[in-house]
């Protein structure tokens, strides 16, 4: 239903001349080639760009109405993404395929609609990628659940959505291939919340819970093909493969999470990888990952060399490993004593700063934003809960994602009582403070120096930050 009514505002607002060119049969002769276009509502940039696998295959201009049309006469049958930066969603084309879409970058993943043919296959992806969505920004504080009403939860959520991937698969008859990436979009983001309940759990309530797991318990892992192809680059798969790897060393965690074993339980995971995946790409792709996310861990210069030597040996992706050491050398600018390098913020009285104030005191620095709600209350709650406990720490909330207007609305409605203040540019706080996530968190000295820039509000242990 919620396809249909975007449909119906989709071909209210295109032109005419630009719906009959692309959304009615293509010309005769022209049976097999695919029109791609569109229109971008407060683009970001003049070009859209069509990407496979990872790759750009063509940079697409808008024109002066910020429209683009493109036909391509030998375009592949398959998944493909197209990206309108720092944004990208998914688009499945057949031969044949007239696709336009039209989305306003204000709110981009919900605003977009497809038209034309191949559009049912189209929506139903981005209307389960919502649900995804929507569930994942909603269930933050599901990891605190006993694991009986952890599956509970997380099994009827999976239900709805089944019945509605079947309902649209009956509807809309598609063929084997488009549903590889449909099934993969409906299991994997329900897999990964199953790898990730042990070792979250634990993050979360300091309570041990890989002992008391059934025997059975990762039984859907017998299942999974490791090593198909197409879905190298795809993101439920990709990220159920991360979630998977994160919790193959449960055990040693749960014996004992100190710091020192960081390095040996990253460096378990690029052995485990290389002796799972046979695939080459799928391989370079999750090493990456695990190294991605173990250099926002570990910040101990020597540990990282011994990982990183290991990871570069394995890994035969000279992009990914470039990648890499451009993030290891952002993490050391944000090393212990370290100043936090200058990025353009915005305070509410409307003046730019470049600098976090700490008014001489300790200061913990988070990170929130409107597209992830469930987050943005529980980590305002949570400062809270903290500055009643810590008096003398000084809080900063940094908006990411929203635009200054939303940020004011949004500091209008909820009229926090901390010092608040918004970042217009991802990409600088991304690529300076390594902020790829909400749920990253920083401690600072009194004097502005770094004490810790890798802390989650929500760790079991938060205490022995301030030590």
């Amino acid at each position: 239903m919620i396809a249909y009514f975007k449909k119906l505002l989709f071909l209210i607002s295109i032109p005419s001349s630009l719906l009959v060119t692309s959304c009615a049969n293509v010309m005769k002769g022209d049976e097999d080639a695919v029109y791609f276009g569109g229109e971008i509502i407060n683009p970001n940039s003049k070009e859209v760009y069509l990407c496979k696998d990872n790759d750009i295959i063509d940079t697409i201009p808008l024109d002066k109405n910020n429209r683009f049309l493109k036909k391509y006469d030998t375009l592949i049958p398959g998944m493909y993404t197209f990206r309108h930066d720092p944004e990208y969603q998914y688009i499945y084309f057949e031969k044949g395929d007239s696709l336009m879409i039209r989305l306003n970058t204000l709110e981009f993943d919900n605003s977009l609609a497809f038209c034309g043919r191949g559009d049912e296959k189209n929506n139903f992806l981005i209307e389960l990628f919502l649900k995804n969505e929507e569930e994942k920004n909603s269930s933050f504080d599901i990891y605190d659940y006993d694991l009986k009403k952890f599956e509970e939860k997380i099994d009827n959520e999976y239900k709805s959505k089944q019945a509605f991937y079947e309902r649209r698969k009956g509807e809309i008859d598609w063929d084997e291939d488009f549903d590889l990436y449909a099934k993969s979009m409906l299991d994997f983001p329900y897999l990964a919340k199953k790898e990730m309940y042990p070792m979250v759990h634990q993050y979360r309530t300091n309570k041990e819970v890989c002992k008391e797991l059934p025997k059975n318990y990762y039984d859907f892992r017998k299942e999974i093909d490791f090593n198909k192809d197409k879905l190298t680059h795809f993101a439920p798969f990709v990220g159920y493969l991360t979630s998977m790897l994160n919790n193959i060393t449960c055990k040693i965690t749960c014996k004992n999470n100190a710091d020192g074993l960081i390095v040996e339980n990253n460096i378990k995971k690029l052995k485990v990888a290389d002796s799972i995946f046979t695939n080459k790409p799928i391989k370079n792709s999750v090493l990456h990952n695990i190294a991605f996310m173990y250099l926002l861990e570990d910040q101990n210069t020597a540990n990282n060399k011994t990982f990183l030597d290991l990871y570069y040996k394995l890994s035969s992706d000279k992009k990914n490993k470039e990648k890499i050491k451009k993030i290891a050398t952002s993490i050391q600018a944000l090393a212990k004593s370290r100043f936090l390098p200058p990025i353009e913020l915005l305070q509410t009285d409307g003046k730019k700063t470049n600098t976090v104030k700490t008014n001489g005191k300790r200061t913990i620095v988070f990170f929130w934003s409107s597209k992830a709600k469930s987050h943005l209350e529980l980590s305002h709650k949570r400062v809270d809960e903290l500055q009643k406990k810590y008096p003398n720490l000084n809080f900063v909330g940094v908006n990411i994602h929203d635009t200054p207007e939303d940020w004011k609305k949004l500091l209008s409605k909820y009229n926090f009582k901390i010092t608040e203040l918004h970042s217009n540019n991802f990409e600088e706080i991304k690529q300076k403070w390594v902020i790829t996530k909400n749920h990253r968190a920083m401690l600072l000295n009194e004097d502005g120096s770094i004490k810790n820039a890798f802390i989650s509000l929500f760790d079991a242990q938060f205490d022995d930050y301030l030590k």
